[in-house]
């Protein structure tokens, strides 16, 4: 098997981690012409958009710990610029998950929930939980370094699972997001879970082995949960699964890293 970094042309590659940035992030990019490339093409990139966001929130980090802050401002500070650079993306999805799964009594109503743009209170609970969860787990970091491997695996690897629960579970509605980022192909799933795998090295051998663990655990029980709730996966459980493995990974670095 084959995977995408090596039956792509290296303008290929570019473009395709241009279109993840692009999609990604909310960076100030240059126009580019993707060709039509799609982004579940382009999607084993999403990754390299996950290291650009973990090095902003850790270059945010040193910064403040810089001119003097405490570990707890500078990790907030690190957690604000982090959620400015995606734009709230995942945490949007991650909302409309709750509220979609925790107040939907049908899937129809369910995913009906999920595209209301309102949030509610199960929504509202899960980001503050996210928020909270993720702002103490950078907060016991001890100095920039950690908090430099910390945010670049957890960016990374949280991003690295999206090609491949997009490529295992069907579309659970005709149209939206993810129903038009197109088809996952396994090459492309496998060469995004690869990339996104690496950056645990930070964390050490340990750390590294206890975060594939994790990610794994979690991976099957949110696939699980998105087939019992609604049977597939749309944008939002996309922008979800990112959520929780993120703040998995950071939990491991505040262990591995100490």
């Amino acid at each position: 098997m084959k995977l995408p970094n090596l039956t792509l042309s290296p303008r290929q590659i570019l473009d395709d981690i241009a279109l993840s940035l692009v999609f990604f992030t909310r960076l100030p990019l240059p126009a580019f012409d993707f060709r039509g490339r799609a982004l579940a093409a382009a999607i084993w990139a999403a990754p390299i958009a996950g290291l650009v966001v973990g090095l902003i929130g850790a270059i945010v980090f040193a910064t403040a710990e810089r001119f003097g802050l405490a570990m707890g401002p500078s990790a907030a500070l690190a957690l604000v610029a982090t959620v400015l650079t995606t734009g709230c993306l995942h945490e949007d999805g991650l909302s409309d998950v709750a509220d979609g799964f925790g107040g939907g009594k049908s899937r129809g109503r369910k995913l009906e929930i999920m595209r209301d743009s309102r949030i509610g209170a199960y929504g509202a609970m899960a980001l503050g939980l996210s928020l909270l969860i993720r702002w103490s787990a950078l907060s016991q970091l001890v100095d920039p370094t950690q908090a430099l491997f910390a945010l670049v695996a957890a960016h990374a690897a949280s991003r690295g699972l999206l090609g491949a629960f997009m490529h295992i579970l069907p579309a659970a509605r005709s149209d939206g997001l993810s129903a038009g980022a197109g088809p996952v192909s396994l090459e492309t799933a496998i060469a995004g879970a690869v990339l996104g795998s690496i950056p645990l090295l930070l964390l050490g051998p340990g750390g590294a082995i206890a975060a594939l663990v994790l990610l794994g655990l979690l991976f099957a029980a949110f696939h699980a949960l998105c087939l019992n709730q609604i049977g597939g996966q749309t944008g939002d459980t996309v922008g979800a699964l990112q959520q929780v493995s993120e703040i998995a990974v950071l939990l491991v670095a505040t262990v591995a890293l100490s």
